[in-house]
């Protein structure tokens, strides 16, 4: 997955820092990440999602909110409001390369930003939420000791994940006022809300609160037993893969740029997975995922190579069936193709112990055909141009169920 760091300015004029991970097949769309509360863009959750949206064609730029990361400014003069205005900079960064952002996906209080900046970015369809606050004050609860001593003498510093950070009154004061039912009931765009019932950062009433207040299209998937922090990669993966079939629905995925190392046709297999086997496998629009099965070291998210194969000669099979009996008018109302495979000796090469590939097809044609009609569509499916290829190092056998 090709990264590319940039920069853009800020609501208060410094430079923020940001990655905008890109697709290795052709780019369909761009999606803005905001993280969560003194997160960065780096957090795993963030990586983890933007890699396997970007493998999916999504482009997705993530930054680091003014004063975190490596992000210039102080942490201590940032406020809710602040993150918003940082969020809708990052969103002209984008429009400005020609790219502006279709989905805003954030992260716990990166969740409530995207909510409230929404409506003022015009070209976003989608919006995501991932453990987000309904009351973006809640994070209060994370430094509820230092509260009295923040609003006496103008900030604090307070330890949020063992990292020290100072907090401003400014902060409390503008996160405590920032109501968002009315931005959500104003939300022009499809929402997505992503939350674990057993969080324990952000209660999963929070995410009953934004469904409720949001008008439809909405969405609500749980994401059962993970974290606040969606660590494990499992469930950041399936984030992702959730957010990407959602989003299909509402955003125009099309072609905005071509990569000049892909060639126009070429269906582009990379590793999803270093420690694994799973491949994410791109073809303009269409995705899908390819592993082991968890005998042989894979986690058994996909079709093996061999499946795969045997999934195109079914296809091409059944398609094949049907466009004969759609030109002859005959009655097909179903096609079903089994497809088994294995390794045999070849008969003609026995003493060198070679083996040859051996596909078993079994075909199902329901409807009203007489036994002439079925003996001609099961003589056609061995005109299917996948059968065709296999056949010539392969041996298929085929038989009407």
């Amino acid at each position: 997955m090709p990264t590319e760091k940039l920069t853009f300015t800020g609501h208060a004029g410094h430079s923020l820092a940001a990655r905008l991970d890109l697709p290795t097949g052709p780019h369909l769309a761009t999606a803005l990440f905001a993280h969560c509360f003194t997160c960065s863009k780096d957090i795993t959750a963030a990586r983890r999602i933007a890699a396997r949206l970007a493998a999916m064609g999504i482009a997705v730029l993530r930054f680091d909110f003014t004063g975190l990361g490596h992000s210039e400014g102080e942490f201590e003069n940032t406020s809710f409001t602040s993150n918003v205005d940082d969020l809708i900079a990052a969103a002209a960064a984008l429009d400005a390369r020609g790219t502006p952002p279709s989905l805003l996906i954030g992260h716990s209080l990166g969740g409530a930003a995207v909510l409230k900046a929404a409506p003022m970015i015009p070209s976003v369809k989608a919006v995501v939420t991932i453990g987000a606050p309904f009351d973006p004050s809640h994070v209060t609860h994370n430094f509820a000791d230092t509260l009295p001593e923040i609003m006496e003498k103008g900030s604090a510093e307070v330890s949020l994940g063992g990292r020290p950070f100072r907090i401003g009154r400014d902060f409390v004061e503008d996160i405590t006022q920032s109501a968002l039912q009315t931005a959500i009931g104003k939300l022009r765009t499809a929402l997505l809300v992503l939350h674990a019932p057993r969080d324990q950062t952000v209660g999963i009433e929070n995410a009953s609160d934004i469904f409720m207040a949001a008008r439809h299209p909405k969405s609500f998937v749980t994401l059962d037993d993970a974290d606040h922090l969606i660590t494990r990669a499992e469930d950041a993966e399936y984030a992702a893969d959730v957010i990407a079939a959602w989003s299909k629905r509402y955003l125009a995925l099309r072609e905005t740029k071509k990569p000049a190392n892909v060639p126009e046709g070429v269906l582009r297999v990379t590793e999803a997975d270093a420690d694994g086997f799973l491949q994410d496998i791109q073809s303009g629009p269409h995705h899908l995922l390819a592993d082991e099965p968890e005998k042989f070291g894979g986690t058994d998210k996909g079709l093996s190579p061999y499946g795969l194969v045997a999934a195109g000669l079914g296809a091409c099979t059944s398609m094949t069936i049907r466009m004969y009996a759609r030109r002859k008018d005959w009655p097909l109302d179903g096609v079903s193709v089994d497809v088994t495979h294995a390794k045999s000796h070849a008969e003609d090469a026995a003493a060198s112990d070679a083996k040859v590939d051996h596909f078993d097809r079994l075909i199902r044609l329901d409807g009203d055909l007489s036994a002439d009609q079925r003996a001609r569509l099961l003589a056609i499916a061995d005109k299917c141009p996948v059968h065709r290829t296999l056949e010539r190092t392969s041996t298929i056998s085929t038989e009407l169920a």
